[in-house]
């Protein structure tokens, strides 16, 4: 979910970590909420490539509640969906000879990045590539080739479409990737993404929950937000102080992730946010050796500021368990039990709605079976 740090190094970062315990007197664990929603990270991304219309498609299927692109900027203004404007591990866009001249390096959000960029192409550029799986050593390339980079009113127009079909309602959670970074090129994405919110029947209707890392533009939308916006909540992304310990939200702040938890933190987001976010090891941290450790107050803190909690991400691989959910020793090993019964756990801290990159598994934990 960082909007920076490769998700296959913060997952390798997250499993690193040692968080501090927990006090031995932990106060009772709060209900479980009444209906937590499963959100589908990327769509269904454990199974498809991410932020592909199949992705999106199969975590429908498998019971999603709501779907989430993440959306970067065309050179031509245009909403896409992908992880990162950082291409080059998501397409083939190192096997087009035509735009080998186009990879170069850019500072995102303070950090040097190598690579193709969303903002370098128009969206006809974009869309003669074709996505690949991001973790093709974990998950496999059977499906790499095969789909585009979808738009924003593509993804929305499908869902309407889904939704319709299944005669339930999908809510969409859209990201938005390095807000302040667009900006600075004046490729702004907030006021465009109200406007084509806005300007489809199904979102106008339909749960919208728009997210970002950064804390400025999240103040922006709720003051844009509004009787013209009645469906749209927003949700204050927090990343793991302890692998981000100088990350910054925004562009000259000073507020740290850290600074964020705390109750007086946690106040001050309900003044413009309805979620949070959270890193799902800062409701219930490993231990050094790996193994579950004791739930937080985070939730608590949290319910008691106003604000829900929608923490990231569960993913089906044992290398993302805690050890004692672990099937066998490889770590690459897909383990739906596994996952299954450590959401169970976290389900019990009383969180409201999670990011799952199996969404099936996901509905299984809530379900209860």
């Amino acid at each position: 979910m960082h909007a920076v740090l490769p998700l296959a190094l913060l997952a390798c970062a997250l499993a690193m970590t040692v968080y501090p315990s927990a006090p031995d007197a932990a106060p009772p664990a709060p209900p479980r909420a009444a209906h937590v929603r499963v959100i589908g990270h990327r769509g269904a991304s454990a199974l498809r490539p991410e932020h592909t219309l199949a992705s999106y498609a199969r975590a429908i299927a498998d019971g999603a509640d709501f779907i989430e692109p993440d959306l970067v900027m065309t050179r031509d203004g245009v909403m896409v969906a992908r992880h990162e404007n950082a291409i080059g591990g998501t397409t083939d866009v190192a096997d087009h000879p035509e735009f080998a001249s186009r990879c170069t390096t850019r500072v995102i959000d303070g950090h040097r990045v190598t690579g193709w960029f969303t903002e370098d192409f128009t969206l006809a550029e974009l869309k003669t590539l074709r996505a690949r799986e991001r973790l093709p050593a974990l998950r496999g390339t059977a499906y790499d080739g095969q789909f585009q980079i979808p738009t924003l009113d593509e993804i929305i127009d499908f869902t309407a479409a889904a939704s319709a079909a299944r005669g339930r309602p999908v809510g969409l959670i859209p990201e938005i990737k390095h807000g302040t970074y667009f900006h600075g090129i004046g490729l702004p994405i907030e006021d465009r993404l109200l406007a084509t919110l806005a300007a489809h029947a199904y979102t106008r209707t339909a749960p919208v929950e728009i997210q970002s890392f950064e804390i400025g533009n999240l103040k922006y939308l709720r003051g844009k937000l509004g009787r013209a916006h009645p469906t749209i909540r927003l949700l204050q992304l927090i990343d793991d102080p302890d692998v981000h310990p100088g990350d910054v939200i925004a562009a000259g702040g000073t507020l740290t992730y850290a600074q964020m938890t705390t109750p007086a933190g946690l106040r001050a987001i309900a003044g413009y946010a309805d979620a949070i976010g959270p890193d799902y090891h800062a409701i219930i941290p490993y231990t050094a050796d790996g193994h579950l450790g004791r739930p937080t107050s985070l939730v608590r803190e949290a319910h008691a500021a106003g604000l829900e909690v929608h923490p990231y991400t569960f993913r089906p691989e044992n290398t993302f368990l805690a050890k004692e959910f672990w099937h066998g020793d490889d770590p690459d090993t897909f383990n739906a039990a596994g996952m299954v019964a450590e959401l169970k756990v976290y389900l019990a801290t009383g969180i409201d709605a999670f990011f799952t990159d199996d969404p099936a598994l996901g509905r299984r934990a809530v379900d209860g079976r």
